[in-house]
């Protein structure tokens, strides 16, 4: 009985790094018809929306608010921070470029961790973030002076910056309040989320969105699969499998991204951007490895990719 539940989970891991690794094209493709705040808002009003029948059909009692200060806190780093600055830097980075330098979240958590937890670096956690460093010079390319493309990587790097102060923040607000159910921080820390986004898109001048079907299938696609359907199953994956092999999607979910846009979108990352990648893949594997424990329970507590 063991071996089909395992076996379950595991066709749930594979689903869930498919769609979370997806929705980097979505968000690519999109950017020809909306902005990426006002993009963004909607994503978290449908996503808000989702959820929040998700809470409803578990029972009244999972509708409580969580913690403000902290949810608040989350929510400005991780979906408007993460997510906001992630589609800003797809306007003019390619999407499997973005996700491998947003998913350079867990060595910020390593260093942040240490910084404001207390926590100790191990020596692999050293030559690991040394090892990413060198691997985002390659992906950046700094000598080349593209502008845009400069701009575009900055974005995706902060944007694994705020996903990573986010995880912090997570891990201190669950050790004050052990019992916040995790479906409930997703969903009002995006409900805050929506908010502060929608005032973002007022303010800053964007281009009106063009209401193609494709605009409606992302808005959909972003609410139902990449937020409930993949948070149902990203849930179901944390309880059913051991961290390590759970914490393989930290990994799965950028280098699918980028074998996807090189399929479906044509970005080819040429040698020297690819040489950069597979050195970030690498620190990430060791990283995912050496401090599985407490990536994953950070990444479990503030998940909401995305893609």
């Amino acid at each position: 009985m063991s071996g089909k539940v395992n076996m379950a989970a595991l066709g749930g891991l594979v689903l869930l790094t498919a769609i979370w690794s997806y929705s980097w094209i979505v968000m690519k493709q999109v950017m020809l018809y909306a902005g990426a705040f006002e993009f963004t808002a909607l994503r978290c009003l449908c996503g808000s929306l989702v959820l929040l029948l998700v809470l409803a059909l578990r029972g009244r009692r999972y509708l409580k608010p969580t913690p403000f200060r902290y949810t608040l806190a989350i929510a400005l780093f991780q979906t408007c921070g993460m997510v906001g600055l992630a589609q800003w830097a797809l306007i003019s980075g390619g999407a499997g470029k973005v996700a491998i330098l947003s998913y350079t979240m867990p060595f910020w958590v390593v260093i942040f961790a240490a910084l404001f937890l207390g926590e100790r670096m191990r020596k692999l956690h050293y030559l690991a973030v040394g090892v990413a460093a060198c691997g985002l010079l390659l992906v950046i390319q700094p000598w080349l002076l593209h502008l845009e493309s400069l701009k575009s990587a900055i974005l995706a790097i902060l944007s694994g910056i705020c996903w990573g102060i986010s995880a912090i923040i997570a891990k201190r607000m669950y050790a004050r309040h052990p019992g916040v159910d995790l479906m409930s921080l997703t969903t009002w820390q995006m409900i805050y989320a929506t908010i502060v986004m929608a005032l973002v898109a007022a303010l800053v001048p964007e281009r009106p969105i063009d209401w193609q079907p494709y605009v409606m299938g992302a808005l959909a696609y972003s609410a139902i699969f990449a937020t409930a359907i993949a948070w149902s199953l990203w849930l179901f994956v944390l309880k059913k499998l051991p961290a390590g092999i759970a914490s393989l999607s930290t990994l799965a979910v950028p280098v699918t991204g980028v074998l996807l846009s090189w399929w479906l979108l044509g970005e080819n990352p040429g040698p020297v951007e690819g040489s950069g990648i597979a050195l970030i893949v690498l620190a990430l594997l060791v990283i995912s490895r050496k401090g599985k424990r407490s990536v994953v329970s950070v990444a479990g507590e503030t998940r909401i990719k995305h893609g």
